[in-house]
C-alpha cells in the first residue's frame, strides 16, 4: 500500500504530529472548549515551534483545567505562581496571566454571542475558506482577515494572539482549509 501524501512541514516529524496532522489540523471545530483549548495553545506557542507546544498538549491539559474556561478565568495569583513551576507548559509570566485574561475575554465573548463558535464563524459566514495550495510556500502566514480577527480579539482584551498567531488558529480550527492540493487530507476536508 503506497504511502499517504501528507503536507510538507509534517514529514520527518514524530508520530504525534503526524496524528495531529491526519485526524485534527484543518477540521472545523465548533465546540467552545476546543475552540478555547486551541486559544491558550496557539497563544503559548507564540515564538516557539507548534511541535513543542504539541508534546506539552497533555500538561497543558492538566494544568489548565482541561482547557475549561469558567475554571481558568478564575485562576489568580497563586495560580500563577503554581504554574510557573509546572515544567510542563511553557513557564513564561505573561504567557500564563494571558491565558486567564484570555479565558475571561472568551467567557465575555460567549455572553455577548451566545457561544465563542457563533463569534468566530462569523468572520468566515459559518463556512471553513478552502483555499487550494499547491505548495507550502502558496500557504500564507496571515492574511486580511486574520489581521482583522486579531484587531478585534486585542479589543476584546485578548493578548498573544497577533495575525499570524490567529492564523495559525485558523487553520488549526478549520476556518481555513490549507493542506496542499496533492495532501489526502485536502479532498477529505473540501466540502
Amino acid at each position: 500500500m503506497a504511502e499517504k501524501k501528507r503536507c510538507g512541514w509534517v514529514e520527518g516529524t514524530f508520530q504525534q504530529y503526524v496524528d495531529y496532522h491526519d485526524r485534527e489540523w484543518g477540521v472545523p471545530v465548533h465546540e467552545d472548549r476546543v475552540l478555547f483549548e486551541f486559544l491558550i495553545l496557539e497563544s503559548a506557542q507564540a515564538g516557539l515551534s507548534w511541535s513543542t507546544i504539541l508534546k506539552k498538549r497533555e500538561a497543558y491539559r492538566s494544568a489548565f483545567a482541561n482547557f475549561n474556561p469558567n475554571v481558568v478565568a478564575g485562576f489568580g495569583d497563586e495560580d500563577v505562581v503554581r504554574l510557573m513551576q509546572n515544567e510542563g507548559i511553557v513557564r513564561y509570566d505573561k504567557k500564563i496571566r494571558s491565558a486567564i485574561k484570555n479565558a475571561q475575554s472568551f467567557l465575555e465573548v460567549q455572553e455577548e454571542f451566545g457561544s465563542f463558535d457563533k463569534y468566530i464563524w462569523d468572520f468566515v459566514d459559518h463556512k471553513p475558506i478552502v483555499n487550494a495550495p499547491k505548495s507550502l510556500q502558496e500557504v500564507p502566514a496571515k492574511t486580511e482577515l486574520s489581521d482583522q480577527i486579531a484587531k478585534d480579539l486585542k479589543r476584546r482584551g485578548f493578548s498573544f494572539l497577533g495575525s499570524t498567531t490567529v492564523y495559525a488558529y485558523m487553520q488549526a480550527c478549520g476556518l481555513v482549509n490549507d493542506h496542499i492540493t496533492d495532501c489526502f487530507r485536502y479532498q477529505e476536508l473540501k466540502h
